[in-house]
């Protein structure tokens, strides 16, 4: 990967951040370019990052090898259209981080050009990501194991041999952080109701979410085995458990998740 030249079209958090960790990985700044339509996010970058910027999207295009677009979807067409007759000569690898924009909308935008579709989750933001990856059948095995580690860069990894896994993966790990965030939002005004106040309840229950991720990672059980190991019969935690089990908690997550992918399939059409 050090020898290529990757571009990135939007300079956002996600963009922001694979280029971070790009960078802490060992690949040089002298070979990432970024564009934005912030002049000001761009110097900012530069400063912050050592790398090549610039305010023209094409000029990113008629350079790279790798051409990661991390526009927000509703503007990826008229940015796709625009750089098509750029891409056209040099053939880079596209990698599209847009949710619900499909490898047939990115080819019929640029043209035949080898496309990778990532769905990557916000905790990227901090290194801590996890993205399922799709490679039409144009992308060779180099420029898949290039994209691959573009988002290793930054988490986790999936590959998925049917571009429609993605909106699974979607469901499960891109609308992910939410459901866990709603769970912490709920337990600290739940605390607060039993007494705590809000700064302590705050720091009880994201300590507690970060621990209970950190021990179910680092174990050879599964959560069914840790959870068992930490409610005893007739205790506290049962009690607890009983009520979110008869108030149809699991359904509940079996009807999210499966409205979540729904929606997705409805965004790519």
């Amino acid at each position: 990967m050090a020898q290529q030249i990757i571009g990135f079209i939007g300079a956002g958090n996600m963009a922001t951040s694979l280029v971070g960790g790009m960078i802490s990985k060992g690949i040089r700044p002298a070979r990432i370019w970024m564009s934005d339509v912030s002049q000001d996010r761009l110097d900012e970058l530069s400063r912050q990052h050592n790398v090549h910027v610039s305010t023209e999207n094409e000029e990113i295009a008629r350079r790279v090898d790798v051409l990661v677009l991390a526009v927000k979807p509703q503007v990826m067409e008229a940015v796709c259209q625009a750089l098509k007759v750029a891409l056209g000569d040099r053939q880079p690898l596209i990698i599209s981080i847009a949710a619900g924009v499909t490898v047939n909308n990115l080819k019929g935008w640029l043209g035949d050009l080898p496309v990778v579709r990532c769905m990557p989750n916000t905790p990227a933001l901090v290194q801590a990501g996890a993205t399922g990856l799709y490679a039409d059948p144009s992308v060779s095995a180099e420029q898949k194991e290039l994209a691959g580690q573009i988002l290793a860069s930054v988490g986790l990894t999936f590959w998925f041999d049917q571009e429609q896994s993605l909106d699974a993966v979607t469901a499960v790990s891109g609308s992910g952080p939410a459901y866990f965030f709603l769970m912490m939002e709920s337990m600290i005004e739940a605390a607060c109701k039993l007494g705590l106040d809000e700064r302590t309840a705050r720091q009880l229950v994201l300590q507690t979410a970060w621990g209970a991720s950190q021990l179910a990672i680092a174990s050879e059980s599964g959560p069914d085995v840790l959870r068992q190991q930490v409610t005893s019969p007739g205790g506290t935690t049962a009690a607890a458990l009983d009520v979110f089990e008869n108030g149809g908690f699991r359904t509940l997550v079996d009807n999210a998740l499966a409205a979540a992918r729904r929606r997705s399939e409805e965004l790519a059409g």
